[in-house]
């Protein structure tokens, strides 16, 4: 592990100093918020009602920290068979008005990903367990560490009596990993309101691209969703009476999609390439610095072979190049066992992650173009139907910004080293909503290492990560105050 280049002196040294004194304080909170199965992505009643309660124990503690919480109704999730589920109410709430001061706002969430113990845990997904210095429950990484150590930095200055260097303001929601319904329209909404007076905005909700090196991510691509449907009536068919007689529409659909990419990776869509924006020297420089050690990188997740040899190579076809991926078939029979059916309807889902400076709908364009082609090909009977479900685009920040220059100074000081700077090949979609709506300096501050699962079992967070974090937050603090 690194050590701080040179010893915290004065107020730092007394942040740094409480946070280590009272650290098994702030892993018992988070095991308290582990404990609340906030699951968001099962339509349940049980599960919106613990939903509220991990809301309601967010808003409760910011209050004790002396801010203005605003719990705003969020309304209801109406869902496809028709019932009605209650959205959690978004937090706002703010502590320090000093227009002397910048105003720091921070995103985060506090809904989490389904799990269960005998989906492969090797503990209890909600009973925070603490293994060699490994805290593994749902959600502590994805998002309720990270949201709890930026309210450790916050009660630190707090509890030591100390001014806060900043204006503080946090957004909390619980419906991330369900597409956040309300967020946008909130955000909408406040623009001129609770928004109207923040300077900066802070999320911390991926992972570095190391398990030692902290990061700073500037960008992340976006997603373009698909289906493709090929029917050629609603009823299933048995292949004893109908095979060998009629066009078969998992056939067309299977040569749909190994009609999309090839075995390299390469998208196959005709003009997909044609704006993704050029390599400059100076970004190919920031993937060289980066320091990831690829063989380590492969074991971890647990992957024979990648498809490019260099790092350099692997980091840009993971963040700068749009990918191909196809996710699944609705119709078609997967269960276990034999069953001679031929499907009647079938619908292949896929996506396309994309980039700067791809263009959504000439991408949407392109796709069924592409396809329409393929399908003509065959000279099929059946019917062909392409659609896009979901659209969100690309983020990029600019590194150059206060922001980023406080957040490296914040990593030296606590970390002792420099970040590594770094894009998410992932889609986090209220990055580019707060960017756009509000127009202010965004970062992304990560504290968790690649190693931490989120989304999958064993999801964790180590301790190291979460005490250092909430230091990295303090810190970041005062940076900010020295640059504003």
């Amino acid at each position: 592990m690194f050590s701080p280049s040179s010893p915290p002196t004065g107020l730092l040294e007394k942040v740094f100093q409480y946070i280590d004194l009272h650290q098994d304080e702030f892993v018992q909170t988070l095991k308290e918020w582990v404990a609340v199965e906030s699951d968001s992505v099962q339509p349940v009643l049980r599960l919106r009602r613990e939903l509220l309660r991990m809301m309601g124990l967010a808003a409760e503690r910011l209050r004790l920290l002396g801010a203005r919480v605003d719990s705003v109704d969020a309304g209801f999730q109406q869902l496809p068979d028709g019932q009605s589920l209650p959205i959690p109410p978004i937090i706002l709430a703010e502590l320090g008005d000093d227009p002397k001061k910048p105003t720091v706002c921070f995103y985060g969430h506090l809904d989490v990903q389904p799990a269960r113990q005998e989906d492969g845990w090797v503990t209890d997904p909600h009973t925070l367990t603490e293994v060699d210095g490994k805290l593994y429950g749902r959600g502590t990484t994805d998002n309720k560490g990270p949201v709890l150590a930026w309210i450790n930095a916050v009660s630190t200055f707090r509890a030591l009596d100390e001014d806060l260097p900043v204006n503080v303001k946090f957004v909390i929601e619980g419906m991330e990993e369900a597409g956040s319904p309300a967020l946008e329209e909130l955000v909408q909404k406040e623009k001129a309101g609770f928004f109207s007076s923040v300077d900066y905005i802070v999320i911390s909700d991926n992972l570095w691209i190391s398990r030692r090196t902290p990061a700073l991510t500037y960008g992340t691509r976006g997603n373009s969703y698909f289906m493709v449907e090929v029917k050629c009536r609603d009823q299933d068919f048995h292949s004893g009476t109908f095979g060998g007689i009629l066009n078969e529409p998992m056939a067309d659909l299977v040569a749909l999609l190994g009609s999309l990419v090839d075995s390299s990776g390469r998208i196959l869509i005709p003009g997909i390439y044609d704006h993704v924006a050029p390599v400059t020297e100076e970004e190919k420089r920031t993937y060289e610095a980066i320091n990831l050690d690829l063989e380590e990188y492969r074991k971890s997740s647990q992957v024979k072979k990648f498809l490019f040899d260099t790092k350099e190579e692997l980091l840009m076809h993971l963040w700068r190049y749009p990918s191909l991926s196809i996710h699944g078939i609705e119709g078609a029979f997967h269960e276990p066992g034999a069953k001679t059916v031929i499907p009647g309807r079938v619908i292949g889902k896929f996506s396309i992650r994309l980039v700067p400076h791809m263009n959504m709908s000439v991408v949407e364009k392109q796709v069924k173009q592409h396809l329409d082609y393929i399908f003509s090909k065959r000279n099929s009977s059946n019917q062909m139907t392409v659609s896009m479900t979901l659209g969100l685009h690309p983020w990029t920040a600019n590194t150059r910004d206060n922001q980023y220059l406080a957040a490296k100074r914040a990593i030296k000081t606590v970390f002792g080293t420099e970040p590594d700077m770094i894009r998410d090949g992932s889609t986090i979609p209220i990055a580019k909503i707060f960017q756009d709506a509000i127009q202010k300096s965004m970062l992304m501050l990560p504290l968790g290492a690649v190693d931490d699962g989120e989304h999958s079992q064993n999801e964790k967070i180590n301790r190291w990560n979460y005490i250092e974090g909430s230091k990295l937050f303090a810190a970041f603090f005062l940076e900010m105050a020295k640059l504003h």
